[in-house]
């Protein structure tokens, strides 16, 4: 178990400092006012209309970091902040969350996949902890019981890795959009991108740890009678 216990320290570090670097950049761009004087909600309608999506709507939800795309509803889901307000991170996170609708419009590959995983990984997901302990205490008595825990954690890396074409194309499409259009200034676009650039990491932060407890977890199931 230790090594499962140093992996969870090193993501969980690597996950607070990228944590602090996403909100320190948010907080900076928060208070930089959009010079086209647009809110989150109106930059949202306005990257829909101009990619020909007229069926998605653009609501607000409560909370913060709580921003979304709902591909069920066909719903751009702005957290209360990014909805109202009119600066630069604001516009980031709104075009970010339009990307994602317009990749549903466009049937883009890594998001139908991520959406056909997710039934999956929700199911894997309230398992696989009483799974992974159970196959380790039973690891020379039971030695199934762990293969399937792995197997569960298996599926909650794969999505993951999944989400992170998904969510750097989105981000792709969200500032080819903001230059494109003219809608920000080059100096309001650089926020957005690095803006952008910080909440991707996230992700990848993510994705490594889950890939690096997969690998750890495998390793001791093939080791068990060593």
């Amino acid at each position: 178990m230790g090594g499962a216990y140093l992996i969870g320290i090193l993501v969980m570090a690597a996950s607070w400092l990228v944590g602090q670097q996403l909100r320190s950049r948010f907080a900076k761009y928060s208070r930089t006012p959009l010079s086209n004087g647009l809110s989150g909600k109106e930059i949202a309608e306005r990257m829909l209309r101009d990619n020909g999506i007229f069926d998605v709507r653009v609501i607000s939800v409560p909370g913060q970091l709580t921003d979304h795309y709902n591909p069920a509803n066909k719903t751009v889901n702005l957290s209360e902040a990014v909805y109202h307000e009119r600066n630069a991170a604001s516009a980031a996170v709104a075009a970010h969350e339009c990307g994602h609708a317009v990749q549903h419009a466009k049937a883009y590959t890594w998001l139908e996949m991520r959406s056909k995983l997710v039934p999956v990984v929700s199911l894997a997901s309230n398992l696989v902890q009483w799974v992974l302990l159970g196959g380790i205490l039973l690891i020379n008595t039971f030695p199934q019981l762990l293969l399937f825990g792995i197997i569960l954690f298996a599926a909650t890396t794969l999505f993951s890795v999944v989400t992170l074409p998904v969510e750097y194309d989105a981000s792709n499409r969200a500032l080819a959009w903001m230059k494109t259009s003219g809608i920000v200034t080059p100096g309001e676009l650089a926020m957005g991108t690095d803006a952008l650039k910080w909440a991707a990491r996230t992700y990848v932060v993510a994705a490594i740890g889950s890939i690096g407890t997969l690998i750890y977890y495998v390793m001791m199931y093939t080791n068990r009678r060593n």
